[in-house]
């Protein structure tokens, strides 16, 4: 195994959207296992890249969007994982973390050959993005007990097929060694 990263996927967010009633449990459950992972990750000298949704504010950028999160309602979601000063920041638009963003070229240039993917939503970009990595060859691990989701059961066939299709190590955060 080579150099990994923990990418944090979509977690710097308001929470306002239609189906964010239906996530927030989810995310509750999954904040504990979240901050463990990165506290862990960093303690390592594991580099830490959040990859976030920029809510289609064009002109914002990765401090603007972590005070807006911190500024909302669901503040308590956000700032126990807040970045910190040796975190990596990438600005995406759509469900991957790869699609039209510098994040490949990011990873090649740190030597990063496995990614632990972290965030939300399990069934949506953690998906998607898992499979954006796979056929970059880059070794894809997911720990469950660190990824939200929207519907539960979507979730866990999400999971199998990452496990099953694509080679990933499916584990619990305490599992994972850096």
């Amino acid at each position: 195994m080579g150099r990994t990263a923990v990418v944090v996927i979509d977690m710097i967010n308001t929470y306002d959207h239609d189906d964010a009633h239906l996530l927030l449990p989810s995310v509750e459950a999954a904040l504990s296992a979240i901050v463990r992972l990165l506290k862990r990750a960093r303690e390592s000298g594991v580099p830490v890249i959040y990859v976030n949704d920029n809510f289609g504010q064009w002109r914002s950028h990765h401090g603007e969007l972590l005070q807006t999160a911190l500024s909302g309602p669901h503040a308590d979601l956000v700032r126990p994982l807040s970045p910190d000063e040796d975190s990596l920041f990438v600005v995406k638009a759509r469900h991957s973390i790869f699609f039209e963003t510098p994040l490949s070229y990011l990873l090649r240039q740190q030597g990063i050959d496995r990614v632990v993917l972290c965030g939300q939503v399990t069934e949506q970009c953690v998906l998607y993005s898992a499979l954006d990595a796979h056929i970059r060859h880059l070794e894809v691990t997911v720990p469950r007990d660190a990824v939200a989701h929207i519907h539960e059961d979507l979730a866990e066939a999400a999971l199998r097929m990452l496990e099953r299709n694509m080679g990933a190590d499916i584990v619990v955060t305490d599992q994972i060694t850096f």
